[in-house]
């Protein structure tokens, strides 16, 4: 009975080490939809105020953008200044934004469309972590050029270790 076990717990291993590791890559180039590239970075810090980057991939096959509004988990606080808030496309290049915040929702107006086939990468400085949980969900929406529809683009979501 014990060679039996042993075999079995050596074969899945070996299955196991065979199977090629695929990451979800959510940039497919021929989508329509814009959508948040799954490599938002949340530093694995326990400081009390954080920083959090996003990037929003709009697709070249996506209408232009005239707006991003994000609503912000509740356990979470964001400065009231504006210039805590920045928005570069993949070059680093600053995007033109009129920045609002309003409770726990950040308006992203864009002084112009922006363009498909681009990159957006968005920087909330300052953020203040409430205690009461360590994990946290972003919701980000989008309105497209010509639209007053709020369309759900997609969400991060991610927890703090301690």
């Amino acid at each position: 009975m014990k060679k039996i076990m042993m075999c079995a717990v050596v074969l899945a291993l070996a299955t196991t080490a065979l199977i090629p590791v695929n990451y979800a890559n959510a940039s497919a180039d021929d989508s329509q939809d814009p959508h948040i590239d799954g490599n938002a970075q949340f530093p694995p810090t326990r400081w009390h105020v954080v920083r959090h980057t996003f990037r929003v991939h709009i697709p070249k096959n996506s209408k232009e953008i005239s707006q991003v509004s994000i609503q912000v988990p509740t356990n979470v606080t964001l400065s009231n200044d504006v210039d805590d808030i920045n928005v570069e496309n993949k070059n680093g290049q600053r995007i033109k934004t009129n920045v609002s915040v309003n409770d726990k929702t950040i308006l992203l107006a864009f002084t112009e469309p922006v363009a498909p086939d681009t990159q957006l990468e968005i920087d909330l400085k300052n953020v203040k972590r409430v205690t009461g949980g360590n994990s946290y969900f972003y919701r980000f929406f989008a309105k497209f050029a010509g639209s007053s529809t709020q369309t759900p683009i997609g969400g991060a979501s991610f927890r703090m270790g301690y």
